[in-house]
């Protein structure tokens, strides 16, 4: 019976699916009994780490129940964003805080919500302070999430003008709306001020 028990456990540890009693006994060599097997197979993975249980009317080996939570696994899930997104996204941590229009103006067309809505769900720009300009319009900037992502102490550390050049992502022409306000590597954005840096993560 032993040996039967280690055929019947090398059967059921080796089949992605439960395997009934019939197809053991058609697995074994003619005179094995498996549902006897199966009896003492069970009583001796008590208590350990996987069980052998039941399914329907076929048998497997099965993790223990109370240590389920050990085979749980996170996945980040990779979210690719549009062209439209990520020219917002550089808007504004170029440009913050900044309003929609004012977005919509550098770009040269308009800003759908989805993608100012798939930017607040991802944690990487948030709502600034209101500007103090009829309609008192909502304010965009980037959070810290963001700087955390792209290894940024602050938005001061964006690749400047020359930077970006260098590597290939800007042409030579004068960005649409005026050079980046922050990470310019130039005199303007070294002088710039610590209150307007701070501006950028108040409520």
């Amino acid at each position: 019976m032993g040996e039967q028990e280690r055929m019947v456990e090398a059967i059921l540890f080796a089949s992605a699916e439960p395997v009934t009693v019939k197809e053991l006994s058609d697995r074994l060599p003619h005179g094995c009994d498996p549902a006897e097997a199966l009896v003492h197979l069970r009583k001796r993975y008590e208590g350990r780490g996987v069980h052998v249980v039941r399914v329907g009317d076929a048998w497997a080996i099965r993790t223990a129940g109370d240590l389920g939570f050990l085979m749980q696994r996170e996945t980040v899930e990779q979210r690719k964003l549009s062209r439209a997104a990520i020219e917002t996204l550089a808007i504004i941590a170029y440009h913050q805080p900044c309003t929609r229009a004012e977005i919509e103006e550098i770009r040269g067309v308009a800003v759908s919500r989805g993608t100012i809505d798939q930017l607040l769900e991802m944690e990487w720009i948030r709502f600034g302070r209101r500007r103090m300009t009829p309609g008192r319009p909502v304010t965009f900037v980037v959070t810290q999430g963001f700087l955390d992502h792209f290894g940024l102490e602050s938005a001061r550390d964006l690749p400047g003008l020359a930077e970006l050049r260098a590597a290939g992502l800007l042409e030579s022409r004068p960005l649409p709306g005026g050079a980046p306000r922050m990470g310019e590597g130039d005199l303007d954005a070294e002088e710039e001020t610590d209150e307007g840096q701070s501006e950028l993560f108040e409520d």
